[in-house]
């Protein structure tokens, strides 16, 4: 009996980070830019709850979250959608945009997801080169053609670390075909702090051609319970919903990021730890001749150029004291990891580590 035949799909699939090698052996995972100080307390109360109602299915349109999202982000209710994470709205704008043989710009170094969802619908994906790990706007519109049918930009970006200004955003847009959507990825905009960024959901919020990513999954600590959620014109939204999965948000996540996201005190503790620990982290590796980017993310992106060790030869040593970091080897960026800021213990130990194995170098 033969197997029906299936399309071919000519795609190479997510390969994430390690996320523990041993299981006898308690691993110190710094790998996929998770939430240093885990959720916040009023999500630790929601954990306490035995009473939740799971035999009935969620809210398909999630209004109680987005009830939450538009209070405290200003933005109008009816142009918000949730989703699995803000993966699952990567995908649906794809499967929303693209046909066969259009195209789809990313920078060189960007989210593999935006690569992956595009391919599965048949789109071609183009690359514009960065500069010094940056993400070139000129670049980016010299890719651009007839064909263009998105733009996908993560500011700041993963997994450089870089990002792009507010002139330099406002620039992309103005200068982008106007039927070219521009997708801006907000998801660790709350780690940048420098005085030129702005994050895209506040400079485009009333654009009719910039779609805006957002996810629980890195400063709020929710990435198990996969939650994010898109902002766009309503038109667009409207359209999402038609595609959108029925029940895709679970009752439990919504619930969670409904609570986390007006914790500001949790944000503003998460975001001071973050640069506290960046900078000693980043401040220690220099002294190596390792660089990295600025304090932008919760991430940095370690660059063993001018090292005399490499960064396979480091990985192995930190894997061997039990952290975990993330090759680069899928992004293609050469001779680099990617290493999340970790809670206080583990970003002691860190330190303590990296002085052990670099002492002699």
């Amino acid at each position: 009996m033969s197997i029906p035949k299936f399309k071919n799909i000519n795609i190479k699939a997510y390969k994430p980070g390690k996320s523990g090698i041993n299981k006898n052996i308690r691993y110190i995972k710094m790998s996929a830019n998770e939430s240093a100080l885990g959720v916040s307390n009023s999500v630790k109360k929601i954990f306490k709850n035995k009473n939740f109602i799971i035999n009935r299915y969620p809210d398909g349109k999630s209004i109680l979250l987005r009830k939450a999202i538009s209070k405290e982000t200003k933005c109008d209710f009816d142009k918000i959608i949730c989703g699995a994470g803000s993966d699952e709205i990567i995908q649906m704008i794809c499967q929303l945009y693209l046909h066969k043989n259009d195209e789809v710009v990313l920078p060189e170094f960007s989210f593999l997801m935006y690569r992956i969802y595009s391919k599965i619908v048949g789109a071609k994906v183009v690359f514009s080169k960065e500069i010094n790990f940056k993400v070139s706007v000129e670049n980016i519109l010299k890719k651009v053609t007839r064909k263009t049918k998105l733009v996908f930009i993560a500011n700041p970006n993963n997994p450089t670390g870089t990002y792009l200004n507010k002139s330099e955003l406002l620039f992309l847009r103005k200068k982008l075909n106007k039927n070219i959507l521009l997708v801006i990825d907000d998801a660790y905009h709350e780690y940048n702090l420098k005085k030129d960024f702005v994050s895209g959901l506040d400079l485009f919020k009333r654009s009719k051609n910039v779609f805006i990513l957002r996810t629980f999954s890195k400063l709020y600590g929710l990435a198990s319970l996969r939650i994010g959620w898109g902002y766009g014109d309503k038109k667009i939204i409207n359209a999402l919903y038609k595609i959108k999965p029925p029940f895709n948000v679970n009752f439990f996540a919504e619930v969670c990021a409904t609570k986390t996201i007006s914790d500001k005190g949790f944000v503003k503790k998460s975001v001071k730890h973050n640069i506290f620990w960046g900078n000693k982290i980043k401040k220690l590796f220099s002294e190596y001749n390792i660089s990295s980017n600025e304090i932008t993310s919760n991430f940095l992106l370690l660059n063993f150029k001018n090292c005399k060790i490499s960064s396979k030869f480091f990985m192995k040593k930190l894997l061997s004291n039990r952290i975990i970091v993330r090759s680069m080897e899928e992004y293609k960026i050469k001779n680099c990891l990617r290493l999340s800021i970790g809670n206080s213990s583990e970003n002691k130990y860190l330190l303590k580590v990296i002085k052990k194995i670099l002492k002699n170098v």
